[in-house]
């Protein structure tokens, strides 16, 4: 008996807000996405380790051109810290280094937290994809070698406390890109004095995204295929925190064709592109002299190749 007739991928162009469960690898979730959708083409907008659950944002089709406008986004997590254990990862995957008593009470928690707010400095974990001479550091940490990693900056927006367990607790933080937060649990656990690893971490937004918008693989498999389509959000749904440009119709005709239009606004700075019916075209960019240069568009089959001189 032959098997079943695979049905050819669509081209389907959106944003699917995931809710990726824990153990899946950013990738294992894309995929059983994509073979859900049956997308011709799809993509992440970064990776969510496999410990961790929450929101993954995953694109399809022309949506893929502006997967990476989440990465310098402002991140929102919920993590889940065990005192006195601390580990070679800094999370529950490694192997224990120290154990250490607690004496710690909630109090001493709510008072240290607030030294983690605002600008601070890290040292990158071994285990990270960062690379030193091209290979990255978790290679060399699992040949039991540690290279010297200089600090980075990065900033905490908020941080505090949700719930408290005695030898465990639960916060709350958002903070810019770059931060490892099992870094900022091994952390807080040094400056409490007993030590202290990741258990649980949740990712809950990504800039104006967020987790309470997503869906799980489970809930998508209970779906037929028009109610997982409504599900989608468009393509510009990844960038909220940039501002708007509304084109004229002619102008709108001339981007399409590559070419930039005039615009007053700061050198550098990036604008999500509307035509005048108020179609997304795609991402722009002014230039130092004045012009709004196309940067990157969605494709269209609508374009009319006769344009008015100018």
């Amino acid at each position: 008996m032959s098997a079943p007739r695979r049905l050819p991928r669509r081209k389907l162009d959106g944003v699917l807000l995931l809710d990726k469960s824990i153990g899946a690898s950013s990738n294992s979730a894309l995929q059983a996405a994509r073979r859900l959708f049956n997308a011709e083409k799809a993509g992440h907008t970064g990776t969510l380790d496999p410990l961790a659950t929450g929101l993954l944002p995953l694109c399809f089709g022309e949506a893929t051109k502006f997967s990476s406008a989440l990465l310098d986004a402002d991140k929102r997590y919920v993590a889940t810290v065990r005192l006195g254990i601390t580990t070679d990862t800094a999370d529950a995957e490694g192997a224990v280094l120290a154990e250490r008593p607690v004496s710690v009470s909630r109090e001493d928690v709510i008072e240290v937290l607030p030294l983690f707010q605002g600008q601070i400095e890290q040292i990158p974990p071994m285990y990270s994809a960062l690379k030193r001479d091209g290979k990255p550091l978790y290679a060399y940490a699992r040949e039991g070698v540690e290279v010297e990693r200089a600090p980075r900056s990065v900033h905490v927006y908020q941080i505090r406390l949700l719930e408290w367990h005695g030898e465990a607790f639960v916060f709350e933080v958002h903070c810019s890109k770059g931060t490892y937060v099992r870094t900022l649990a091994a952390d807080i656990g040094e400056k409490l004095g007993c030590g202290a690893h990741l258990t649980g971490l949740r990712r809950v937004g990504i800039g104006a995204l967020d987790v309470a918008q997503a869906h799980t693989i489970k809930a998508l498999e209970a779906l037929d295929a028009p109610a997982r389509d409504a599900l989608l959000l468009p393509p510009d749904a990844l960038l909220a925190m940039l501002s708007c440009a509304n084109l004229t119709e002619h102008d709108a005709l001339k981007m399409r064709h590559g070419q930039a239009v005039r615009w007053v606004a700061p050198s550098g700075e990036r604008f999500k592109v509307y035509d005048h019916c108020q179609q997304f075209m795609g991402v722009a960019q002014m230039t130092p002299d004045g012009w709004l240069q196309p940067y990157r568009l969605v494709s269209t089959t609508h374009v009319n190749d006769a344009l008015d001189p100018v």
